[in-house]
């Protein structure tokens, strides 16, 4: 078959001199690189004392969040499952009782909420599939362990804390 540009390319293979058929310069050539890697300045990152900067993109533990008022932003309608490509999430809809005004926004409410760590990714396609922005990957690394079970994450370790205002007003007057 001819090539579509109707170049040809000739190789020539001449015969190696005595100093090429035993490796020393490709020896030296290595070695050198070597030595000067050694020299070089260490880019290790001792982790406890010290903590690397991190991008503006960098994705981290998952977060379900809460309105101005405190009540959680999740209405459970599933996109953010829908949307993971390794099915790490899993949700469970409820509606929203006669006095819960104050801790849901909607009528309809997830009550049941997991993310399994495992499976996840870290994409951040469940970010970008929320239209009431309640999950962010704004959290710090996932914590290791040695149980599966520990990394099945629910909302007692996805939903943020609430806010109180009126705490941060009277830190303000004092």
């Amino acid at each position: 078959m001819q090539s579509l540009s109707n170049r040809k390319k000739v190789l020539e293979q001449k015969p190696m001199n005595i100093w090429e058929r035993m490796y020393l310069p490709a020896i030296a050539k290595g070695l050198a690189i070597t030595l000067r890697h050694f020299f070089k300045k260490i880019p290790t990152v001792k982790y406890p004392e010290q903590i690397r900067p991190y991008s503006k993109n960098f994705r981290g533990q998952h977060s379900l969040k809460r309105d101005e008022q405190g009540r959680e932003r999740c209405t459970a309608c599933g996109l953010c499952a829908l949307s993971c490509p390794a099915e790490a999430i899993t949700m469970t809809a409820a509606e929203r009782q006669k006095g819960e005004e104050n801790l849901y926004r909607e009528e309809k409410y997830a009550a049941v909420y997991e993310i399994n760590m495992l499976r996840c990714i870290f994409c951040g396609l469940c970010e970008e599939a929320c239209p009431k922005e309640a999950i962010y990957l704004d959290g710090p690394h996932v914590t290791a362990s040695y149980l599966r079970k520990d990394f099945i994450y629910g909302k007692d370790k996805l939903v943020e804390p609430k806010f109180d205002i009126t705490q941060l007003q009277q830190k303000s007057i004092t």
